[in-house]
């Protein structure tokens, strides 16, 4: 008997075995997917914004002699000689761009003092010595010392701030994007200061970016809960003509929805006309109401409209009519029986509406480029810039994390004052 009761257990153990196989295995894909297009990405971004390897990689013995430099004066021979043979070196394979970029960020016009002095460094061609780095640091009786050769190249080379700057821009691990991305910056004592005022933008964009974020929500709330209401309230085939209509702005592209936006808004454009003709403004008066922060807000609402409404529709049809009904019948007016049974029963929807419309606008690019012009722009295309035009993409990984940080702080303080498991998306 105990050999049959243990045999029982082993089957039923192979049996709950397998089924929980099956079901990873079903998972399986959908593990994979979601690593491959948001994890492997993600983890990138966050490494980029803090892993700069260039400049470590290129000029290696430079920067193990500048670790000891005071930075009271000027570096000894030996730095000289290491970095003129760095740089020779880093033109050969042609790694010499990307290194003079990133040094440039830290001290302007030191691509150009990089690039010169490659150039006249191989017109000099190598020294005997150059090749052994424990020699390199004393050149040869006739040759001049790197340090005047390197002068004079170019007087920036007898200035502390350009070893600085190639100092830091050596890290390896670096907070410096984040700092940046802060409006900060690090001091030659190696504090952290704020930026000159006229240097601080990121933290006023990211201000920008969350009050038009809000505001956008707040519209669309305010437009969308009446027509949620609306189709839940109407009779199942006007219902769906309803909901057809809202869902008709996702069968067009968002480049015609946002550029058309452009055709009515401009100062010679359909709404200028309409007031135009009315005698609401005279010729000369027309509105400037696109290339700037209404164009942006105009156009973000139309585009995230639906995103709220749908949440709410899907909350509304669930709660019974005869609620209202009673609730008028015991004595109360509408707007009561409103404030009191039929707004909270919606507070789910209110709720994942928002939290997707914030979202969304929050990281939102192709509408407030095309519309906003250069009042309306909003964090995310200065990310984009970064990515695509001054190829900072440290800085850029680092306002995306920034981003990430406030999406994240903002889940948390929703979960802690509504509760995230009461969301309803359907």
């Amino acid at each position: 008997m105990p050999g049959v009761i243990a045999e029982a257990g082993r089957s039923r153990l192979s049996s709950s075995f397998l089924r929980s196989l099956k079901a990873w295995l079903l998972v399986l894909p959908l593990l994979a997917f979601i690593g491959v297009t948001f994890i492997v990405p993600l983890g990138s971004m966050l490494t980029r914004s803090v892993h700069a390897p260039v400049v470590a990689d290129a000029l290696p013995e430079t920067l193990a002699l500048l670790r000891s430099w005071d930075a009271a004066g000027l570096p000894g021979e030996a730095v000289y000689a290491a970095a003129a043979r760095e740089i020779r070196t880093a033109r050969e394979t042609r790694t010499l761009g990307q290194v003079a970029t990133r040094i440039n960020r830290l001290k302007s016009g030191l691509r150009g003092v990089l690039s010169r002095t490659a150039r006249q460094l191989r017109s000099i061609g190598p020294r005997p010595g150059d090749h052994e780095p424990e020699r390199a640091g004393q050149p040869p009786d006739d040759a001049t010392p790197w340090r005047d050769t390197l002068l004079g190249i170019d007087d920036a080379w007898g200035e502390a701030d350009t070893w600085l700057a190639i100092r830091r821009a050596g890290e390896r691990f670096t907070a410096r994007h984040y700092l940046n991305a802060l409006d900060l910056t690090q001091s030659v004592d190696g504090g952290v200061v704020a930026q000159p005022p006229e240097l601080r933008i990121y933290l006023p964009l990211l201000g920008r970016t969350l009050l038009v974020s809000l505001a956008i929500t707040v519209l669309c709330l305010v437009l969308g809960y009446p027509v949620a209401y609306l189709i839940a309230q109407a009779p199942p085939k006007r219902a769906n003509l309803l909901l057809l209509l809202v869902l008709v702005p996702f069968w067009t592209s968002l480049l015609v929805r946002t550029t058309s936006w452009i055709v009515l808004l401009q100062s010679q454009g359909v709404v200028n006309d309409l007031l135009v003709a009315a005698g609401l403004l005279g010729d000369e008066d027309r509105l400037a109401m696109i290339y700037n922060m209404t164009g942006t807000m105009v156009a973000m609402t139309h585009v995230l409209l639906p995103f709220m409404v749908l949440p709410l529709y899907s909350v509304m049809r669930t709660i019974p009519p005869h609620y209202m009904r009673a609730a008028t019948s015991l004595g109360g007016t509408f707007f009561q029986a409103f404030r009191r049974v039929y707004w909270p029963q919606t507070l789910p929807g209110v709720g994942a509406g928002s939290l997707l419309v914030f979202i969304l606008a929050i990281g939102y690019y192709i509408t407030p480029a095309l519309v906003g012009g250069r009042t309306g722009q909003l964090i995310s295309n200065m990310i984009a810039y970064h990515m695509q035009q001054s190829l900072n993409w440290g800085l850029a990984a680092a306002l995306g994390g920034l981003l990430l940080v406030c999406v994240v702080a903002l889940y948390l303080v929703f979960d802690r004052l509504v509760g995230v498991d009461r969301m309803r998306l359907g």
